[in-house]
């Protein structure tokens, strides 16, 4: 039986023009391609690494 992950909501709320190529890639990678786009991933110690890296330009909310 697989164990269930945790899943996050993550919103994005501001443009990452002005900031680093690897912030935006981090988004990317999020699945998080302009203002507005939410992206619903599970929690990992992985995808909170990501989410710590460009958290001055998302909104998260645990599902």
């Amino acid at each position: 039986m697989a164990k269930s992950q945790k899943k996050i909501r993550l919103k994005q709320t501001r443009s990452a023009i002005g900031f680093t190529r690897d912030q935006r890639a981090t988004l990317r990678g999020l699945g998080l391609r302009r203002v507005g786009a939410t992206a619903e991933i599970e929690d990992s110690a992985a995808t909170r690494g990501m989410v710590r890296k460009v958290g001055h330009l998302i909104t998260v909310e645990e599902v």
